[in-house]
Parts: C-alpha cells; structure tokens; sequence
C-alpha cells in the first residue's frame, strides 16, 4: 500500500496547490491512514489488510448439524447494471424478457431486495463473502491498473474534490483488491465438494497486473472472463489465470454470446454435481453493445437489445439444465449488481447507480429451486445480497464461517414461504466509506448522502468552503415510510423525532461496533 497526502493537508494549501497535489494524490493512492473520526469511529488502519495470510476454508467451516439430502446445484446469474425495471415480470413492457419471466413464474420474486452497495466493486464483494464491503477495504470502484492517467486522475479527483472539506472522514482507505483472508462463496462450497466455475466479470481487483487477485486464486475452479468493467481500458480476456486477449477494445457484441458457451459448456462437464456456476455479465453496463442476432431489435434501443439477448443467455442456461435432467436439483438465481446508470429503469424509484436512494440499491431478485421455492410467489420482506452467502452455504449444508461475522442471514424461509419478516433487524446503505442511511422494518432513514450537492444541492451538502446550509436550505435528516412512500418524496423527520432518535442511536451502536472489530473477526 502506498502513502498519501491527507485532504486537510491540501486544504491548508492555496486553491491552485491544492488541486495540483490533489491531482498527484490521485495518482499515487492505494491507502492513506484510516477511515473514520471519534464520532463515526475509526475503521481502518494500514496494517489491518496485512499479515493476515490466506484462510483454509475447510479450517472454519463444517457440515450443519442436520442436513440430509443431495446438495443442489447452483447457479448465479448476475448482471451489471440492470435496473428493477427493467424486466417483464418486475412491470416493463417494452423489453422482452420471457426467460427471465418463465424463471419468476417458477420460482420466487423479491419486490425489496438490495444490493450491498450501489456501485459494482463493493456490491460483488457483499454478494460473494455475504460481508460488507466495508469490512473488506474494497468500498470503491475499482480501476483498471494499466488505466489511462487522465481517465484514473478524473475518477479519482471527482472522488477527492466530492469530499473537500469534510469533517466526518479522514483519509481514504482502500485496498487493490480482495484479500487472501476473505472466503469466497466459491472457497466455502468447495469445502461440500463442489465443482465452482465463474464466467464474466469480476472486478474484485485486476488480476492482469496482479494474479493474486485472479478468481481462481479464490476458489474458483475454473474462469473465464474479463477483469473488470467494460469501459475500463485495457480490459484483457482471460482463461483461468491466461490471457487469451490484451485488450477487448471495444469488440464486444460477442460478450454476451461467449459467456453463455462458457457456462453451458461448465454446466455439461460438470453435471454429475454439485456445481456452482457464477456467471457475471458485463452488459447492461456502459459501452452497450449486442450481437447481430439482438442489435435493434428491441424497442428502446441499444439497452434493451442487450437486456433481450440476456434473456437469450438465461434460456440457454435453463435449457441446459433440463436437457441433462439436473433442473429440479438446481438454484437459479438471477439478479443484479445495482441500479441502473444512465439508462435503465429504476421502477419509479428515486434515484441511481451511485446514488443510496432506493433506484441505486433495489434490484430484482428471483429464485427458482423446484420441490424446494413455491412457483409463482412473492416476498415482500427486505433482504439483500449478502444474505445469497449463508443461503447457499445452509442450502448445501455447510454452517457459516466459524472465523468472522457474516453479515448477510439465511433467507431461506423467505424464499420458501415460511418466514413473512426479514431476518434483518437492519439493512445498511453505505457511499463509500460512509454509512448514508438503514432501513428498518418500512422505515428508510439517512443520517445524510452524498449525491446532489453541487450544482443545485438539494439537501446540505459539505464543500470547499465548509458545510453550508442554515435555516430552512436543505431537509436532513430524511425519514421515509414505505407503506405510504416507497419512492422517497416526502421526509417525515420532523413528524417522527422519536424514529429518528432511534435510527440514530442504531447507526451510532453499527459504528461503535465497527469500530471495535473493523474486519469482523471472530478470536477463540
């Protein structure tokens, strides 16, 4: 990890030095001191990512006490980008998604689940490790290491200038990529005997650069795919840990197509089982590109055409499934990293990607498990994506790490029909490093956020100048109730003083208690 300047340091500069360390800062960071202040609590040190060598998954996780049956196969489906909206079953009617639609119609379809985090690199940490990203140092958007200076310099300035002045956070702490002492999804199954595949993106660090990042030095058996997202240059292709291409430029209709054979031809040789299969799309994440077969033929363009031959790829894989007889012993799962971008739709839901407001964070969440996960039913209740961990974990009769806290629950009975409540006392909406809002039961309260601020600010933002916003400029705290606004337009703060009282005091616990064990461990 390398060192860097602190934000209050270049503030103490002039304007026009402050910019120019600003932008050498942005150049040379990996980890500055820690995160946090005595009122948030400080969550990172530099050596809290060092020495702690790679875990044996079979060391800290058994059998559960128990479990009888075969363990079921598994497959994950998750895209990059796609928005709640943005499928038949979840209420479009422009993009034709009937695989995914047959899959709802089979299986179960959350209306209120969450990513972990509403940018890709934290929310696929939280769906693989059921922890949050905070917890891991991975609570950025991971760049491409060969990058660009300029385009890595405009990231990382947009990030650094959106926090001038700021009180409530130190220096910026993240690390290059996920750890050795982190359990995969895949690390643990394996300890069940599963075969694990992953196909797609990972952008859990750039293994082009470093290969201790690579998935399959994280319990992947099998990879294929690109490191990170698609309009991150240069963006090699690899196979398991060799690179077949440099740099996929901007040749990329094939993706879609290529990613399904891969996982096709995973699920063949591996159908004796049990399998898991991660397939990771790079679409509909930005640039969009779609093969001949899909490129416009949907009715709203370019997004839709890739949503379309999506589809295409789940049916192949159902197909798959019931061509070798393993449909009725397989979990399909199919989601979405978080929000939609600059296209999409969020549902009606307030807000984006990036954003903690519900169009960032909800997403679509459908499970098909035959004899297992009732056809055709709804859940209602808040889950979220750190909870797909310790679901298949129990599902294939593992008990969860003995080593370390696992944030996400065992969302089975919800899947199932048997739990109507969220196992959750609490979901957590992290910007980064900082903690912007929970939801409990139906109520969604922000402390604050970090979107909106600037040009026309439309809560009391934090700037070059300090924090601005007296009197009646700017409505925080935010409280929201669910069962009259789902779409986050109208704050009750002032109606509901006790509610937030109480959010308060939940963050204030949360943070204290992070604070205390930033990683999570668990010492026996």
């Amino acid at each position: 990890m390398k060192e860097k300047m602190t934000r209050r340091s270049l503030l103490r500069m002039g304007a026009g030095a402050a910019i120019g360390a600003g932008l050498s800062a942005a150049g040379l960071t990996a980890c500055g001191g820690k995160i946090g202040d005595a009122a948030h609590g400080v969550l990172f040190s530099r050596d809290e990512f060092t020495g702690g060598g790679r875990t044996d998954a079979a060391s800290v996780i058994g059998r559960a006490a128990g479990h009888r049956g075969t363990p079921p196969n598994i497959v994950v489906i998750l895209c990059d980008d796609l928005g709640y909206g943005d499928l038949g079953c979840y209420g479009n009617r422009v993009i034709r998604t009937p695989s995914i639609d047959r899959l709802s119609a089979g299986g179960v379809r959350f209306t209120d689940f969450y990513a972990s985090c509403s940018v890709c690199t934290p929310s696929r940490f939280g769906l693989l490790t059921g922890r949050y990203a905070v917890r891991g140092g991975l609570i950025f958007v991971m760049p491409a290491s060969g990058e660009s200076l300029g385009r890595f310099l405009i990231r990382r300035l947009g990030r650094w200038v959106g926090r001038l002045g700021a009180t409530d956070v130190q220096d910026d702490c993240w690390v290059d990529g996920i750890t050795d002492d982190e359990i995969t999804l895949a690390s643990a199954l394996k300890v069940a005997g599963y075969r694990t595949g992953m196909v797609g993106k990972w952008h859990l660090g750039d293994f082009s650069t470093d290969p201790r990042y690579n998935p399959r030095r994280h319990g992947f058996d099998e990879f294929f795919g690109v490191p990170h997202s698609n309009d991150m240059w240069p963006c090699a292709l690899y196979r398991d840990e060799r690179q077949l291409e440099a740099d996929i430029g901007l040749n990329q209709e094939r993706l879609t197509g290529l990613y399904t054979r891969e996982a096709v031809d995973f699920i063949e040789r591996s159908k004796n089982g049990p399998f898991f299969l991660y397939l990771a799309h790079t679409f509909p994440h930005q640039p969009l590109y779609a093969s001949e077969r899909f490129k416009d033929k949907s009715r709203v363009g370019i997004f839709g055409d890739t949503v379309e031959e999506i589809d295409w790829s789940v049916g192949e894989i159902m197909t798959c499934l019931q061509r070798n007889g393993i449909g009725d012993n397989t979990i399909v799962v199919f989601t979405s990293d978080n929000g939609p971008w600059y296209n999409g739709s969020a549902g009606g839901f307030r807000g984006r990607k990036g954003q903690s407001y519900e169009g960032g964070y909800r997403v679509p969440f459908i499970v098909r498990w035959p004899g297992q996960v009732p056809a055709g039913s709804l859940c209602t209740a808040p889950a979220m994506n750190i909870d797909i961990f310790p679901t298949m974990l129990s599902a294939a009769g593992l008990a969860g790490p003995s080593d370390r806290i696992i944030d996400g629950r065992d969302i089975g009975g919800l899947m199932r029909g048997r739990a109507g409540t969220s196992p959750h006392d609490m979901l957590c909406f992290y910007h980064y490093e900082e903690l912007d809002g929970i939801r409990v039961g139906n109520w969604k309260y922000f402390r604050n956020t970090n979107h909106y601020v600037w040009p026309q600010p439309v809560d009391k933002p934090t700037t070059f100048f300090g924090r601005i916003g007296k009197g009646n400029f700017g409505d925080w705290p935010n409280l929201y109730n669910f069962e009259v606004d789902r779409e986050e337009c109208y704050n009750l703060a002032s109606r509901y003083p006790g509610v937030c009282r109480d959010m308060d005091a939940r963050m204030a616990r949360w943070e204290q208690e992070l604070a205390r064990n930033p990683r999570g461990w668990i010492r026996t």
